[in-house]
């Protein structure tokens, strides 16, 4: 799967742009606040329906404007063109289409154009509570998985009404009845992340031997409650406690993964640079797992490829994604002298995209 033309109006800085991305490897350069990172995002925009950096809609509109328009028009790997049209208006919301239709729902976008994101911002998921994991893990698991996605969602939402109720009452024949959806759908949701997150850590550990030349070794393993007892004993045995704090205690929107290095905590014994080279062993990882379930290679956005990695490792990342098992890459950089040197070193072929003002030079 490949972006073959790209079309931006009134997003971010961009005013209005047009680019023909290759399948390969395309290099967006310029200076820092130049833009090359909304590009990055008008990717992710059009595959997740969503920002990939958390911001709102409203806050993606060029300033002065009051709406933005993304055009994309991609081809699979079986030779099919998929058109997706993402629009946002001030006061009517943000539409998606898929080849001239509206979807109803915008999750059932989710996984039909995938794709993986490093950024620097990934390292919220070591420094940060436990959302941004469980975030993560769950934005990776719905662009393969669509029964999670809806058990997901299902969960969230079963979840908010016990929690008002909780708010307001103490009645225990009415929990029961929020208690048995919970766990009908936490059961779900605890054993796919289980079975993902045991798939994940073989492969983000080889990743990571390679990125730093076998000098340590990682581990992530699942934290939760459901792992000893099913959330529907867990659930009646917390309820009184549930009743006292007016909210849920227990559940799967409570649990963790934990990173380890030499078996000690990654955010406490890990250098930047082992952070950053584990953050993207785990986001390879996901890419081989989501291309192996969607028989279709993600785009692989690599944002600000050389934050805190010595050239070594950076090295050794450009020749890992230019090898055979990836397809169509976006890498941006504020150094564009450093990025060729190190493609050109791999042997790599490229586009090469200079960025300023939110514009695409000649």
């Amino acid at each position: 799967m490949y972006l073959d033309k790209l079309s931006l109006i009134n997003f971010k800085n961009i005013a209005q742009q047009e680019i023909a991305p290759c399948e390969g490897i395309n290099c967006f350069v310029g200076d820092n606040g130049a833009g090359k990172t909304n590009f990055i995002d008008a990717f992710h925009y059009l595959s997740m329906g969503k920002s990939a950096f958390g911001m709102t809609d409203g806050q993606c509109v060029r300033t002065g404007e009051s709406f933005f328009t993304l055009d994309g028009e991609y081809v699979t790997s079986e030779g099919r063109h998929e058109h997706i049209v993402c629009t946002f208006a001030r006061g009517n919301g943000k539409v998606l289409k898929r080849n001239g239709k509206v979807y109803e729902r915008l999750a059932d976008h989710v996984g039909l154009i995938p794709v993986v994101i490093v950024a620097p911002s990934d390292t919220m998921l070591i420094s940060d509570a436990a959302d941004e994991r469980r975030r993560y893990i769950n934005g990776f698991i719905s662009q393969i998985d669509r029964e999670y996605l809806d058990a997901l969602m299902r969960y969230n939402a079963v979840l908010a009404e016990r929690n008002r109720f909780l708010k307001v009452s103490s009645d225990e024949s009415m929990l029961e009845v929020y208690d048995a959806q919970l766990a009908a759908h936490g059961s779900k949701i605890h054993a796919r992340r289980t079975a993902v997150i045991d798939e994940l850590q073989p492969i983000v550990a080889e990743y990571y031997a390679r990125l730093s030349l076998d000098r340590e070794t990682v581990n992530l393993r699942y934290r939760s409650e459901l792992n000893e007892r099913p959330l529907s004993e867990l659930l009646a045995e917390y309820r009184q406690r549930d009743i006292i704090n007016q909210f849920t205690t227990t559940g799967v929107h409570r649990d963790d993964i934990v990173f380890t290095i030499g078996g000690m905590p990654l955010r406490k014994y890990g250098s930047q640079g082992q952070q950053k080279s584990f953050l993207i062993a785990l986001k390879l990882a996901q890419y081989t797992i989501i291309a192996e379930r969607r028989h279709e290679r993600p785009v692989l956005l690599l944002d600000d490829v050389c934050d805190k990695l010595d050239e070594q490792r950076v090295e050794q990342l450009i020749r890992l994604v230019a090898g055979d098992g990836f397809g169509q890459i976006v890498i941006t950089d504020c150094n564009e002298q450093r990025l060729r040197s190190l493609l050109d070193k791999a042997g790599c072929s490229y586009t090469l995209f200079r960025v300023e003002n939110g514009g695409i030079e000649p």
